[in-house]
């Protein structure tokens, strides 16, 4: 359903309600005094004008995040595509047709039966810089104050600073007095008002004088890496130098490995030693910082990462040793209720347990329009609970490291996609793809998961606890094994994982139940790098 057929269908739905009960509003809940079922009518898809990624849809919460790139207008956003649980209806089309002010949450209303209340918010990313020239260190560009602040030498005059480049809104905002390419006197901050979409904002931008010639602001120090942060005078000879504790010799740091950003850059080291003591200075033409010193992390890897430990209650296969903690989850508990584990060791005779390896596939459980398709999956956490027959698990066990990246060996077999659910039909027919993620987190407990489309929450990268996360997926069978890696992209340095989730299946919208009846995916093992 289209937002054309929302409206019509919406309204028409509004109106036949009106004679039987007025809506009263009791927290997030709206209900009149007709015992009718209570289905939670669900947002199952959402696009709109601008969008930088697809939405952010949590059902359990009943939120919606909306991500916009820079030429939207964040206070008129127009839905361009809008799908909810067949026979809900909007109670106030008139909002979504004129355009949604997402400056604030908004709050839609969604009917089936009683009225839900759904939030809606947005996350507009807007580049935003100021440079001068001869620059020290990187602006800070303060959006909640609209403040801007920059540095450099006490040698240069503040009289007389020349603006290299300035962007303090989106792609459509215009800047007075635009100062890119002024000399402009900063004895007092200067007032520049952005107008964009009829809305105006005044920045206040300021250069101080600082008699830091370099200095290293921010060092994070991981396994076999570690990340060095400076500032200095732009245009000068810059760089890093490193040496463990105990050499006289400093090494230099590579070009290659700085990455300079006018009047600050960044070192990344690698090749380090685990649990080894470095020191670390910057230079800045003849001018040095005093050493600093770092300690490196050391190299930890997953519990039972090959898959040797194994053990049957009734009839599910956990992938731990009986009695001892488990760190490895399944879906077993699920597909058991009613069919046999899908997830099961490889059988070893080498190996001292018997096993080596796991072997998920993905089979149809159960009997016609009484089944579904359960994919074979693997993953760091625990199954909690069966919901009819869909999932509740917790993803994540705790871990404070930063692997680079998730390697090791696997072989799979891709059958064709022979079920699907609502939304997923058009892939039936093409070939079944594996997927093997990794993410690191700060949430404060594990990532609960839910696969039942009335409270559907599912892993979304772009969640604001994602320190980290990186892929790796296959949409052909393998001729045997093959090495795999899954290389992590960090949103930050310095941000300390709480937790690591990694997760295998053999089919890649298995949460859907989307998948073919028969791909197998086998992992010998898995192993954590930690340099690059």
């Amino acid at each position: 359903m289209y937002i054309s057929d929302l409206i019509s269908g919406g309204w028409r739905a509004v109106a036949s309600m009106v004679a039987v009960a007025l809506p009263v509003l009791f927290g997030s809940c709206i209900k009149d005094d007709i015992p009718y079922p209570h289905i939670q009518p669900n947002i199952t898809a959402i696009e709109a004008e601008h969008q930088s990624q697809p939405c952010a849809i949590d059902s359990a919460a009943r939120t919606v995040t909306i991500f916009l790139d820079e030429a939207a207008d964040i206070s008129c956003v127009k839905l361009s595509k809008l799908i909810l649980t067949p026979g809900a209806y909007l109670t106030d089309t008139a909002a979504v047709v004129a355009g949604l002010d997402l400056t604030e949450p908004y709050e839609m209303t969604v009917g089936l039966y009683y009225y839900y209340v759904w939030t809606l918010s947005a996350r507009q990313s807007i580049e935003r810089y100021f440079t001068v020239a001869n620059q020290v260190g990187e602006s800070e560009i303060d959006e909640q104050t609209h403040t801007v602040k920059a540095m450099v030498p006490e040698a240069l005059p503040l009289t007389d600073v020349e603006v290299t480049s300035i962007k303090l809104g989106g792609t459509t905002a215009q800047m007075s007095p635009n100062l890119e390419g002024e000399k402009v006197d900063f004895t007092r901050p200067v007032a520049v008002t952005v107008t964009e979409f009829g809305r105006t904002t005044e920045w206040s931008v300021s250069v101080t004088q600082t008699d830091i010639a370099v200095d290293i602001t921010q060092l994070d120090a991981w396994t076999n890496v570690a990340w060095i942060y400076v500032t200095a005078e732009a245009g000068r000879s810059v760089g890093i130098q490193y040496r463990m504790t105990g050499v006289d010799v400093w090494t230099d740091v590579p070009d290659s490995w700085i990455t300079h950003n006018g009047g600050s850059f960044i070192g990344r080291i690698i090749n380090l030693q685990p649990e080894a003591v470095y020191e670390v200075r910057a230079f800045s033409d003849e001018d040095f910082t005093l050493p600093k010193q770092f300690t490196t992390m050391s190299n930890v890897q997953l519990p039972n990462s090959g898959f040797e430990n194994w053990w049957m209650e009734g009839r599910v296969w956990c992938p731990w040793i009986e009695g001892q903690p488990a760190f490895w989850g399944t879906g077993n508990k699920g597909a058991t209720t009613l069919g046999t584990s899908n997830t099961v060791p490889v059988q070893d005779s080498s190996s001292p347990t018997g096993y080596h390896g796991a072997r998920l596939e993905s089979r149809f459980v159960g009997i016609s329009i009484l089944g579904k398709l359960a994919a074979g999956n693997l993953f760091a956490g625990d199954y909690v609970a069966t919901e009819g027959t869909n999932g509740i698990l917790s993803f994540g066990r705790e871990f404070s490291s930063y692997p680079t990246k998730l390697t090791g060996r696997l072989s799979y077999t891709s059958a064709t996609i022979s079920h699907s659910s609502s939304g997923f039909e058009s892939l039936k027919g093409q070939p079944d793809t594996c997927i093997v993620w990794c993410a690191l987190g700060d949430w404060e407990q594990p990532y609960e998961i839910r696969t039942n489309p009335a409270n559907r929450h599912l892993f979304d990268p772009a969640d604001p606890g994602v320190i980290a996360y990186g892929q790796m997926q296959k949409g052909e069978s393998t001729d045997g094994f093959i090495d795999f890696e899954a290389v992590l992209d960090y949103r930050s340095t310095s941000r300390r994982p709480r937790y690591i989730l990694v997760v295998a299946s053999a089919s890649k919208y298995g949460d859907y139940f989307t998948g073919g009846n028969g791909s197998v995916l086998v992992i010998d093992h898995f192993n954590l790098s930690y340099d690059y």
